[in-house]
């Protein structure tokens, strides 16, 4: 029996020879091109074929499939929303003397794919590749309050609504409630809800379609956002925000 390494080997080689031509290919064009037994080849294909990796066609030909179109075109525009991110990122941090954070909602977390600290000594708890409770963040709520009662009831299926402090917001009935006015007023804050002492002021990016794809961040201790600084903090991030959406091709009304 093959090796685990050598039949994804030789499915990758399979991978590689649909991307690279621009016509679907039958069986017998597989094997000869790749070297792959015909019995080997047809079995890793009809693997593929289940998850979609490969289609079909009436003919019996093969061709690429939509789910690693899906995947590909996942990670490109993840490349894309953090390259054009970025600058704004930086003058936000500027602007604000706070550190940014860049983040998208898996379910019922948030993670951290970009950040921006205020110094190089300057640590918050975040990192990329962070996760972090939705519901009790700023970036969480703004992409939570984006989706329909259903999704959010299945986002937050597995959510056990751990009240880290005093202020956290640790039910679902005040949730909805709460993510109702973060709907109508186009930013959340995280008022010491996860951390005491730390607050953080969210805002969402959309894109071209005007779906909410992630969302943005200020955060630092209560001191630098003090209730008297808080307007002029939300107003950065969700000018912030806008302009990154913009650049993802959404089109404000």
């Amino acid at each position: 029996m093959e090796s685990s390494v050598r039949v994804m080997d030789r499915a990758f080689d399979i991978i590689e020879l649909l991307s690279k031509e621009n016509h679907p290919m039958n069986l017998t064009e597989i094997s000869k091109a790749t070297g792959i037994s015909k019995s080997t080849a047809y079995r890793l294909l009809k693997a593929m074929n289940i998850r979609h990796y490969v289609e079909k066609n009436n003919n019996g030909c093969y061709y690429i499939g939509i789910k690693l179109i899906e995947i590909v075109s996942y990670h490109i525009n993840g490349l894309e929303l953090q390259t054009e991110s970025k600058p704004f990122l930086s003058e936000l941090r500027s602007e604000l003397n706070l550190t940014v954070h860049l983040g998208i909602l898996e379910a019922h977390e948030v993670i951290y794919i970009e950040k921006l600290d205020l110094y190089p000594t300057t640590r918050l708890y975040s990192q990329v590749g962070y996760r972090s409770p939705a519901f009790c963040s700023s970036m969480g709520k703004c992409l939570l309050a984006s989706l329909s009662g259903d999704e959010l009831d299945e986002a937050l299926y597995n959510c056990t609504f751990e009240e880290f402090t005093p202020n956290t917001i640790a039910n679902m009935k005040d949730l909805k409630k709460h993510l109702k006015k973060v709907r109508q007023q186009g930013w959340a804050i995280d008022d010491e809800e996860y951390i005491m002492g730390h607050r953080c002021v969210g805002a969402t990016i959309f894109d071209y379609r005007g779906d909410a794809i992630a969302s943005i961040s200020a955060s630092g201790h209560v001191a630098q956002m003090s209730d008297e600084k808080l307007p002029i903090i939300i107003e950065h991030v969700k000018e912030a925000a806008s302009q990154i959406s913009r650049r993802m091709g959404y089109l404000e009304n």
